[in-house]
């Protein structure tokens, strides 16, 4: 399957109850607290309480959801090895 995406991604949000974004290549795991999505730009979360997805156009990349939302995040894609000590002593 080819994906129709474009490089832009539009995330919008309406009173805090409906959020709807696009260029999403997948739902990676949801619940009523989380959304966690794979997008073009990068791997995102979706914060808050009643989450519900409305709608998952996996051609188009168009979500839609519905509930009170908290946060949007981006996670980041730069993977460091190890952790904080094992950086200062390389």
């Amino acid at each position: 399957m080819e994906e129709n995406f474009v490089g832009v991604q539009n995330v919008i949000i309406e009173n805090r109850k409906t959020l709807n974004i696009s260029s999403v290549k997948d739902v990676l795991n949801f619940d009523d607290e989380t959304i966690l999505l794979d997008s073009t730009l990068g791997k995102m979360t979706i914060k808050g309480e009643n989450l519900h997805i409305e709608s998952f156009n996996s051609i188009t990349g168009e979500l839609s959801a519905t509930g009170k939302i908290y946060a949007v995040v981006y996670m980041s894609d730069a993977k460091t090895k190890g952790g904080f000590l094992s950086r200062i002593f390389k």
